[in-house]
C-alpha cells in the first residue's frame, strides 16, 4: 500500500473550553479532599474552597455563553467527536445547576461545621454530583449521558447515607442505591436497543437516521425509547417511578436533601428534553401520549398523597412528584416548550433548596424534628424563617404574582397549544389541590400554638431563603429577562 492509497482521517476536534466548568468542578472536588488530607484546615475553609470551585465554573460558563452569543459558529459546534453539544441549552442548564450547587453549599453550612473530618467528603460529593448532571445537560451522545447520570447519581447515593449514625439515613442510602441502580440499568439497556435499531449513539445521528429512512418495524427503537424514558423519569421522581423519593427524602441528611432533590431533577429533565426533542421528534406521536399519561398520574398522585402527610419531608417529596408532572406537561409541546420548562426548573429548584434549608433549620442538629407539628407557632418563634418559608410555599403553589404562577401558566399554555387539553385540565385541578397542602403548612406556622423553642437559623439558611423569596417575587412580577434567557436555551 502506497502513501497515496492511505485514507487520511481527521482527528476529532477537542474544545477544552466546552467542558471547562465540569473540569473545574472535578478538580475542585479533588483539591478539597487533598487540602483536607494535607493541611487539616477549618471547616469554613473547606466550604469556601467548594464555593470557589462553583464560582470559577460559573465564570467559565459565562465566558462560554458569550462565545455562543457572539455568533462565531460555536453554537453549532460538537467537539469531542460529536459527544458534547455547545449550545444555549447546555449553557442555561449549567447556570441553573451551579446556582443550585451554590445555594446547596450555603444550606449545608451547619452540616459542614458539624461534619468534622468528613466535611471535605461532603463538599467534594456535592461538586461531583453537579459535574455529573452538568455532563448530562451538555451531552450529545447517549453513552456520555449515561456516564453523567452515573457520576451524579453515585455521588447522591453516598450523600443520602452521609450521617451514618442515623438508621433511617442508612436505609435511605441503600434504597436509593438499589432502585437508582436498577433505573440506570434500564436506561443503559434502552441505549443498547436504540443503537440496535439505528446504529447510532449520537443524538444527532439518531435524529438523522429517523429523519432519513422509513422504519417499517420500529419496535426495537420504540422499546429502547421507552426504557430511556423510564430511566430518566425515575430520576425526576415522576409517578409511577416515585416510590423511593419519600423514604429517601425523609432519611437523607436535612442539610443536603434539598440539593439532592433539585440537582437530580434538573439533570434528569435536561437529559429527557434533549433526547425527546433532539433525537426523537419524528416519533412524537408515539412518545407524547405516554409522557402525557405519566404527567397526569404524577400530578394527581403527588398532590393527593402530599395532603395526607404529617411529615414535612414526605410532604415536600410528594409535592416534588406533582411538580415533575407539571414540568412534563411542557415536554408535550416538544421544542416549543423548552423556554417554559427551563423557567419552571430554575424557579422550582431554587425554591426546593430553600424549602429544605428551612426544614434543616427547624430539624435541629439531630435532624429528627420533621413532623408538621414541629412547625406549630413558628411565626412566633422565628418570624423571618416563617415569613420566607410562607412566600416560598405560596410560590410553589403557583399563586399569582409569584414566579410559580408564571411557570405553571407557561407549561400549561404550551401543552394546550400542542393539543393536550385534557392534561392541562388535570394539571389545573391538581394545582388547586396542591395549594391546600401548602396552605396547611402556613396555617400551622401562623395559627397554631408554639411547640417549644426553635434554634436560630444559621446564616447560610437565611441567605438561601432570602434569595428564594427574591427570585419568587421578582420573576413573578418581571419574568421577561429570565424567560428571554431561557428562550435561547434550545438544544441542537
Amino acid at each position: 500500500m502506497t502513501l497515496a492509497q492511505v485514507t487520511m482521517i481527521d482527528p476529532p476536534v477537542v474544545s477544552w473550553l466546552g467542558i471547562a466548568p465540569e473540569l473545574v468542578l472535578g478538580v475542585g472536588a479533588a483539591l478539597v479532599l487533598l487540602i483536607e488530607v494535607q493541611w487539616k484546615p477549618s471547616r469554613t475553609a473547606i466550604a469556601w474552597a467548594g464555593g470557589a470551585a462553583v464560582i470559577a465554573a460559573a465564570l467559565l460558563s459565562v465566558l462560554l455563553h458569550a462565545r455562543i452569543e457572539s455568533g462565531d459558529g460555536i453554537s453549532t459546534f460538537l467537539p469531542f467527536a460529536g459527544m458534547i453539544a455547545l449550545d444555549g441549552f447546555g449553557v442555561f442548564a449549567r447556570y441553573v445547576l451551579l446556582a443550585v450547587a451554590g445555594l446547596g453549599l450555603l444550606a449545608a453550612q451547619r452540616m459542614v461545621q458539624e461534619a468534622g473530618t468528613r466535611a471535605a467528603e461532603m463538599v467534594a460529593l456535592m461538586l461531583l454530583a453537579t459535574a455529573g448532571f452538568s455532563l448530562m445537560a451538555i451531552s450529545a451522545n447517549l453513552i456520555l449521558t449515561f456516564l453523567g447520570l452515573e457520576i451524579g447519581s453515585i455521588s447522591l447515593y453516598v450523600l443520602a447515607g452521609y450521617v451514618r449514625e442515623r438508621g433511617n439515613s442508612d436505609e435511605a442510602a441503600i434504597k436509593y442505591f438499589l432502585l437508582g441502580s436498577f433505573a440506570s440499568a434500564v436506561f443503559v439497556y434502552g441505549v443498547a436497543l436504540v443503537f440496535a435499531g439505528t446504529g447510532n449513539f449520537s443524538i444527532q445521528g439518531v435524529h438523522d437516521y429517523l429523519d432519513g429512512v422509513v422504519v417499517f418495524e420500529p419496535g426495537v427503537i420504540l422499546l429502547g425509547l421507552a426504557l430511556l424514558v423510564v430511566g430518566l423519569t425515575f430520576k425526576v421522581t415522576a409517578a409511577p417511578f416515585h416510590s423511593w423519593a419519600p423514604d429517601v427524602y425523609q432519611g437523607a441528611p436535612a442539610g443536603v436533601v434539598g440539593f439532592m432533590a433539585a440537582i437530580a431533577k434538573i439533570g434528569g429533565f435536561a437529559g429527557l428534553v434533549r433526547i425527546l426533542v433532539s433525537a426523537f421528534p419524528d416519533l412524537a406521536g408515539d412518545w407524547a401520549p405516554v409522557v402525557a399519561a405519566i404527567a397526569a398520574v404524577s400530578m394527581v398522585v403527588g398532590s393527593v398523597l402530599a395532603i395526607v402527610q404529617d411529615d414535612i419531608r414526605r410532604l415536600l417529596a410528594y409535592s416534588g412528584v406533582a411538580h415533575a408532572g407539571f414540568i412534563l406537561t411542557g415536554v408535550l409541546s416538544g421544542g416549543e416548550g423548552t423556554a417554559e420548562i427551563w423557567f419552571y426548573l430554575a424557579i422550582y429548584a431554587v425554591q426546593l433548596v430553600a424549602a429544605f434549608a428551612v426544614v434543616a433549620a427547624v430539624s435541629g442538629p439531630s435532624g429528627s424534628r420533621s413532623a408538621l407539628s414541629d412547625y406549630a407557632g413558628l411565626a412566633q418563634r422565628q418570624p423571618f424563617l416563617a415569613a420566607t418559608f410562607a412566600v416560598i410555599l405560596l410560590g410553589m403553589g403557583g399563586i399569582p404574582l409569584t414566579a410559580g404562577f408564571v411557570a405553571k401558566f407557561g407549561v400549561f399554555s404550551d401543552a394546550w397549544a400542542a393539543g393536550h387539553e385534557w392534561v392541562v385540565i388535570v394539571g389545573v385541578l391538581a394545582s388547586v389541590v396542591a395549594f391546600f397542602l401548602y396552605l396547611r403548612v402556613i396555617v400551622t406556622m401562623y395559627m397554631d400554638e408554639p411547640a417549644g423553642e426553635a434554634a436560630a437559623a444559621p446564616l447560610g439558611v437565611r441567605w438561601v431563603t432570602s434569595v428564594a423569596v427574591v427570585v419568587t417575587l421578582l420573576f413573578g412580577v418581571f419574568p421577561g429577562p429570565l424567560l428571554d434567557l431561557a428562550g435561547r436555551a434550545l438544544p441542537l
